[in-house]
């Protein structure tokens, strides 16, 4: 079932993307501005089930490449994302029907509605990874043979073009550098594919799931409770820890905002130590002991410890206390396929892929 979306969903919205997102994606706030002056100047979104889809419809993910550090000072001007798709048309001769939210994070959970309001097209309800991976090759759409280009690109001065790849590996290492070019982040339209190609690839369900857990943190929120064990309950989830940040480590290199924070335990994780990666997401939580207790692709989330709102990579800072809590990944990531594309092992961790179950085996669901 589809259903419609208006300005005032958009809070939501941005709640929950940040959540599912690991910290990555990019600002929410940005994004939820962007999408809230689209949607009251054109009206309503129309978010469709992949399975009402013709076969023969064209259906194209809009989202946001580069680091998301590079977003918070350097705002798009509101008009990137929706030169890329005017420059793919133009390329592929034929106009798109269908709009996708590349990944479920931050960022780029909002700008798709933006898009969409300004151009009426529909939404497909679902995403290409059910949280936010750092590379565009990390979709879905890649363990089903779909390619990523041709793809293009627009920055906030006015520039365009078009990339075509022999896989979506050389897509990413090739729309990288153009994307350090372009100031360190893009708007980019990419994955081009036929309606029967979404019903394959598209993990689905994500925006319908996207607005419900933002609902249901401000809900917690206005109840006076913290998020975290609702969040938990619904997703399936685990506590892993609360912390406090003590030490941070950032970099924006290659396209990317790389980092490492160490957190001190907090309550009843007093007198533990942990340390947290992350390459625009969160990849890599491990003990003070270098024991891992979450590893790509199961997801980690941050909430912070007092006001339970989702925290970003770009937004952690010295003091700040978090609230860490572990969810499955889909089965897709969890292949060997899937591990291959996203797991430790392709970011350089010497820990093998172990679920957060495993890893974790007294931490029970709240």
């Amino acid at each position: 079932m589809g259903f419609t979306v208006s300005s005032a969903d958009m809070e939501a919205i941005a709640l929950g993307g940040a959540f599912l997102g690991t910290g990555g994606g990019g600002d929410p706030y940005i994004g939820k501005l962007m999408a809230q002056a689209a949607l009251d100047a054109h009206g309503p979104v129309t978010v469709t089930d992949v399975a009402e889809v013709p076969d023969d419809a064209v259906c194209v993910p809009v989202c946001m490449m580069g680091a998301p550090t590079v977003m918070v000072e350097k705002l798009p001007n509101g008009e990137e994302a929706a030169a890329a798709l005017s420059a793919l048309e133009a390329y592929l001769g034929t106009k798109v029907d269908y709009l996708i939210c590349i990944e479920a994070g931050g960022l780029n959970s909002t700008i798709p509605f933006a898009v969409a309001a300004a151009t009426g097209l529909p939404l497909l309800d679902g995403d290409g990874m059910g949280r936010a991976f750092p590379e565009l090759q990390m979709v879905s759409f890649t363990l089903h043979d779909i390619k990523a280009s041709p793809m293009a690109l627009a920055d906030d001065k006015g520039n365009t073009s078009i990339l075509n790849a022999i896989s979506n590996q050389w897509t990413e290492r090739l729309a990288r550098a153009q994307t350090v070019e372009m100031g360190g982040a893009a708007l980019v339209a990419l994955y081009p594919m036929t309606g029967a190609q979404a019903k394959q690839g598209l993990l689905r369900g994500t925006l319908g799931l996207i607005r419900e857990l933002g609902e249901s943190i401000a809900a917690e929120r206005q109840a006076n409770r913290h998020p975290g064990d609702a969040l938990i309950r619904r997703c399936g989830g685990m506590q892993l820890c609360t912390a406090r940040v003590v030490d941070i480590e950032r970099h924006t290199t290659g396209g990317f905002a790389r980092g490492r924070a160490v957190l001190k335990g907090l309550d009843e994780d007093q007198g533990r130590s942990f340390t947290l990666d992350f390459q625009n997401e969160f990849l890599c939580l491990e003990d003070g002991e270098g024991k891992p207790m979450a590893l790509t692709p199961d997801l980690i989330c941050a909430l912070d410890a007092d006001g339970g709102l989702p925290v970003t990579t770009e937004k952690l800072h010295y003091g700040l206390g978090l609230r860490l809590i572990g969810l499955p990944a889909n089965p897709q990531w969890r292949s060997a396929g899937g591990l291959d594309l996203v797991g430790p092992g392709y970011f350089g961790y010497s820990h093998a892929f172990a679920p957060l179950e495993t890893l974790n085996p007294a931490n029970t669901n709240t």
